[in-house]
């Protein structure tokens, strides 16, 4: 105890302990006084700095410690009196400070300066070296993150905005729903249709934009979707635009993490121009099947009346004064006669009435038309022709064109019911390729015929038959149905088309597109050629017909006619007669006949192998365009007359 308090006393002993203390601590430390000379200091102070242990000693001026430094480059490069000078200074002010400086060797040093009143002034020396390298590394690393982060963010932005670019132009509308059906995501398309904003997907409502009885509908197959099963449905709805279209949709069901529909998404594409081509193929399949099924019965029927005709024109010339004839057969005749035309709209439409097409200016082929049927109109019913003054040239039967403009014009007059406006109008209009196509025609120049009217219209399913053979909206006895199919085979037999736009109510507009042309100046429509027979003999013909009874009356047509006649009933049979009998002088034959060798290839065979002067070709209807080749047609039924007046035109 008494050893215990003589060190307690003993000042040199107890600031041996004090040294021995500070000397442990990690902390530099130093006292100076107030003439900045050094009380007191540690070996940590030594150490931090980097100080030679005989300068630390009591009385050391602190101006050698700054000197040491300067001198050492501690404080830079410069004057190091100025650095000296700037450093005593600040000493002598005694002010507290507390900063950090980074030693040349990488250490850094947090400096601690507090005033001790009547002592002097205490300062500690602190490395912290690896605390800021710990920070900086901290730093360093959150920067990393951040600019990570900022890249991956720009990264996404890009992705969406390229998927945005890549959705926005694909023409369909593209979206995405959630389970709630609230709309997350929608492309540009949805703006296009329905003017909706593709940056708030949320305000997109189907049942706003598509309507309660559309959004009825396809409300099912949105169940499904989120059901979890892949749905595809097609509805009709408006745009924005007032545009009505078809639309098909596809949903796609989304699944969570957890297997649950999270959502779907929503492929729309307009198919209107799909459906509309669908339509018009089947109703050019329709078409094309009515053709041949009614050329196949106006051929039957051309023979049936091929023999009625010319037995009751045979029984006329035997018994001219018979007053039965009067009473019994030419009533008969004119019935045969009504019973031909009949067929020759039935042809007309399947394409199989001969056409004597010439180049037509239908400017004032309308205005005849106009005059001729201005007479069977109501004075009620106004007659409007628009066709300008300049010449409109197409290559078309002209008598064709007439009886189709009669038609349509007769078919307006009782649309109107004698109230209101039938506008006639005619322009040359050129067809580009998409033009072409949706008419089924070739692309290039064309003429452009209008049938107006403001009367009562058509509904879809009537438009759908209008051209069928038959087919009318008329009371019985008021019409055949023939008009419009006569007027749709005239149209495709000459190569161009006839369109109808029409809406219940709100008129009907026909347009009859025709191939247009041109007239050389030295050209003139050639006058028609009408000859009677030649009396006498006329030479050997061979009549080759397969329905006996047909042959029977042309044989006996022949015969009046001053020809000696020899008979075959198919084209084999009658190529053996060709080869085997010199002098024959006409070839009158039948262009479809069973056996293998039709009309067309035997008319070839006699005008160049057999040297035959005349030919002819008949036919109650010919299988297509150009059946016949370049051999004349004379079409059945025909009188004894117009038989001879053919064989006079086509006489070499």
């Amino acid at each position: 105890m008494a050893a215990s308090d003589t060190s307690l006393t003993d000042p040199i002993r107890r600031h041996e302990a004090l040294q021995a203390a500070l000397d442990l601590i990690d902390q530099g430390f130093t006292l100076i006084d107030s003439d900045l000379r050094m009380v007191a200091w540690n070996r940590s102070f030594l150490r931090l700095l980097d100080f030679p242990p005989a300068m630390g000693h009591v009385g050391a001026p602190f101006e050698s410690f700054m000197r040491y430094n300067a001198e050492r480059g501690e404080y830079g490069s410069g004057d190091p009196e100025q650095y000296i000078a700037s450093r005593m200074r600040a000493a002598r002010n005694f002010e507290p400070h507390e900063f950090e400086r980074t030693r040349p060797d990488g250490t850094v040093l947090r400096i601690k300066g507090v005033p001790v009143p009547g002592h002097g002034f205490v300062t500690l020396y602190s490395d912290v070296t690896a605390q800021r390298r710990a920070e900086q590394q901290i730093q360093q690393h959150a920067a990393q993150l951040e600019q990570r982060v900022a890249e991956r963010t720009a990264e996404l932005l890009r992705s969406e905005a390229q998927m945005r670019l890549i959705t926005d132009s694909i023409p369909a509308l593209v979206g995405y729903f959630d389970r709630q059906r609230r709309y997350r995501y929608i492309n540009r398309g949805y703006q296009s249709w329905f003017g909706l904003d593709p940056a708030r997907p949320e305000a997109a409502s189907a049942r706003q934009v598509l309507g309660e009885a559309t959004y009825a509908a396809i409300r099912p197959m949105v169940a499904r979707a989120l059901a979890g099963e892949p749905v595809h449905f097609e509805y009709e709805t408006d745009t924005v635009a007032g545009a009505r279209v078809v639309a098909r949709t596809t949903l796609i069901p989304e699944r969570a993490a957890d297997g649950q529909v999270a959502g779907c998404f929503e492929l729309t594409f307009d198919i209107t121009e799909q459906k509309r081509a669908q339509a018009m193929l089947v109703q050019a399949q329709k078409m094309e099947a009515l053709g041949q099924l009614t050329g196949g019965l106006a051929h039957d029927f051309n023979n049936l009346l091929t023999v009625i005709i010319g037995n009751l024109g045979a029984l006329c010339r035997a018994r001219p004064g018979d007053p039965a004839v009067a009473e019994f057969v030419e009533p008969a005749m004119d019935a045969a006669r009504r019973g031909a035309d009949l067929i020759k709209g039935l042809l007309s439409f399947a394409r199989r009435q001969p056409l004597e097409a010439q180049a037509t200016d239908v400017v004032p082929l309308i205005a005849a038309v106009g005059r001729l049927v201005r007479r069977s109109l109501p004075d009620s019913l106004q007659l409007r022709i628009d066709t300008g003054d300049a010449p409109l040239w197409a290559w078309v039967d002209p008598n064709q064109l007439q009886n189709s403009l009669l038609n349509l014009i007769l078919n307006a007059r009782d649309a109107t019911r004698a109230q209101g406006c039938i506008t006639l109008c005619a322009e040359a209009r050129p067809l580009d390729a998409g033009q072409a196509e949706a008419l089924q025609v070739e692309p290039g120049r064309g003429v452009c015929i209008e049938v107006r009217d403001d009367g009562c219209g058509m509904d879809a399913a009537t438009l759908a038959r209008v051209f069928e053979p038959f087919f009318s909206t008329k009371r019985p006895g008021l019409g055949t149905g023939l008009g419009m199919a006569m007027v749709y085979g005239f149209a495709r037999q000459s190569g161009g088309a006839v369109r109808i736009a029409s809406q219940p109510g709100k008129g009907t507009t026909v347009r009859l597109w025709l191939p247009a042309c041109e007239l050389a100046a030295d050209q003139q429509p050639e006058a028609e050629f009408v000859a009677e027979p030649g009396p006498g003999d006329q030479g050997l013909a061979l009549l080759v017909e397969d329905e006996p009874e047909v042959r029977k009356v042309v044989r006996r047509n022949l015969l009046d006619l001053g020809y000696s006649v020899l008979e075959a009933e198919n084209g084999g049979e009658a190529l053996q007669i060709l080869e085997q009998t010199p002098g024959i002088t006409l070839l009158l034959s039948d262009v479809v006949m069973p056996g293998g060798v039709d009309g067309r290839q035997l008319a070839r065979h006699a005008r160049s192998v057999c040297r035959v002067p005349q030919v002819v070709l008949m036919s109650g209807y010919t299988p297509g365009p150009g059946a016949a080749g370049d051999e004349p047609v004379l079409a059945k039924p025909f009188t004894a007359s117009q038989l001879a007046a053919w064989l006079a035109a086509s006489a070499p």
